[in-house]
């Protein structure tokens, strides 16, 4: 036993109480003492309780109200119930409310020990689990993981965490590109759902004659290649959530067939017989406006309904702007890493180009850009010639630079090589043709500085 394990003995019986203390001491752990669940709490609210000692029979509270607000309030502690009276009754209902082992009185030592050795295995196991779904949290697209701090992404961060919880169906809207799918998965991550899957179909990419079969599944024989029977990905998303992403996209018949599920929890492979209930949350994106298409007939208003519970908008990049060089930065380290490219920085010019661009194809066109312009460069530094494709206008016009004689274009020239080299005065001049002598003298000439 860990002398850094911490428990804690809560019994009004004042002889039960020292004896197991110090027992446990005995082994090596600290223990504190509690005559009654209230006392027990206040403990709870100092001090961090790797195992619970708690009889049941005490005034006020009692052991099973202890049991609760313990488990709602530190669901990762460990509690074991302690009676006299060990009935099958009391055994069944502390289970129920949580309690991880029963103890009956006396207590043997030998027994004692063998289960304090497997429950602190427990909460091991236990403390493991949390990390790791925290850690799926954070690699799938919680709202840290979302790049943005314009005050359009702010409000939606808030957003996401507050409807994460809920198991309302949701709607996305964005323009293409945005990041509604990132967005899917942050909700996903923050839910009740996170344990279980996160199932995307992209109701766009999906021919309309295989949809009810990639959706629902089928029986062996139900149509011609059939050869087995198939899951659909109704049943993979079980317990999880369900990404119907370009969801305008599918047909009037797959919206009704849907809409059945959405309302009876229940559905049907294809060529099956026996229904399958269905527990999935329903998360919807698409870039069409659908209330449009609702009013003018093209798409189901029941439906539409259905899977707008709650709605919400990620905002084009043009909207924030702001965003730009944070996202730029954090593409420029991915694809450097991932293209094992020795690119690192983008210069004040190169990212100004950047944040004054319209980005019609959203985040997406911007990590493309950026993708190319590591891919392509033969330096350090990202220069404006790499999007020069871009605005398809003269670099040094589109950089705010207009220079008006030949030594004003040798200034910048120069500097700007400066820069790309990191102030490298032999790389500078390798670069320039020159000899470091005349490049000194060219930098004391026109007063350039780092």
């Amino acid at each position: 036993m860990s002398r850094k394990n911490r428990f804690m003995v809560v019994d009004d019986e004042l002889i039960v109480r020292e004896s197991l203390a110090a027992w446990l001491e005995q082994e090596g752990a600290v223990v504190d003492r509690a005559e009654s669940g209230e006392q027990a709490l206040d403990f709870m609210q100092e001090n961090f309780y790797d195992i619970l000692f708690v009889d049941i029979k005490m005034p006020g509270m009692g052991g099973f109200g202890l049991l609760e607000r313990a488990k709602k309030s530190f669901p990762t502690t460990v509690v074991v119930i302690i009676t006299a009276y060990g009935t099958v009754d009391h055994a069944v209902q502390a289970m129920k409310l949580g309690a991880n082992d029963f103890l009956v009185k006396p207590f043997e030592p030998e027994g004692l020990g063998i289960m304090v050795a497997k429950l602190m295995e427990h909460k091991r196991l236990l403390e493991e689990t949390q990390y790791l779904r925290d850690e799926v949290t954070r690699c799938w697209g919680g709202p840290d993981e979302i790049i943005g701090q314009s005050k359009p992404m702010l409000e939606l961060f808030d957003t996401i965490k507050e409807v994460a919880p809920s198991e309302s169906s949701i709607l996305i809207l964005g323009e293409t590109g945005t990041g509604k799918e990132l967005i899917a998965r942050a909700i996903h991550a923050h839910s009740k759902r996170m344990g279980g899957p996160f199932v995307p179909i992209n109701c766009g990419a999906i021919p309309e004659s295989l949809m009810e079969s990639e959706i629902f599944g089928h029986e062996k024989g139900s149509f011609t290649g059939a050869v087995r029977p198939k899951k659909g990905l109704i049943e993979v998303a079980e317990n999880g959530t369900l990404f119907l992403d370009e969801v305008g996209e599918i047909t009037p018949k797959m919206q009704v067939d849907l809409l059945r599920v959405l309302q009876d929890k229940l559905f049907y492979r294809v060529g099956g017989v026996e229904p399958i209930r269905a527990d999935f949350r329903l998360i919807s994106a698409t870039h069409r406006d659908l209330p449009h298409e609702v009013a003018q007939g093209t798409f189901r208003q029941d439906f539409f309904y259905r899977i707008n519970v709650i709605t919400l908008r990620v905002p084009p990049l043009r909207d924030r702007r702001e965003d730009v060089p944070l996202l730029v930065t954090r593409c420029l380290q991915r694809f450097a890493r991932e293209t094992n490219r020795d690119v690192d920085s983008i210069n004040d010019e190169a990212m100004k180009i950047l944040v004054e661009y319209d980005w019609p194809g959203n985040v997406r066109e911007l990590e493309n850009v950026v993708e190319r312009a590591v891919v392509t460069s033969k330096r350090r530094i990202v220069t404006p010639e790499a999007f020069a494709y871009l605005t398809g206008q003269d670099i040094c016009a589109g950089a705010g630079f207009s220079p008006r004689s030949l030594e004003q274009v040798e200034i910048e020239h120069i500097r700007r090589v400066l820069e790309e080299e990191e102030w490298n005065i032999s790389r500078t001049a390798k670069v320039l043709e020159v000899d470091r002598t005349t490049l000194h003298k060219k930098i004391r000439k026109y007063g350039l500085n780092r």
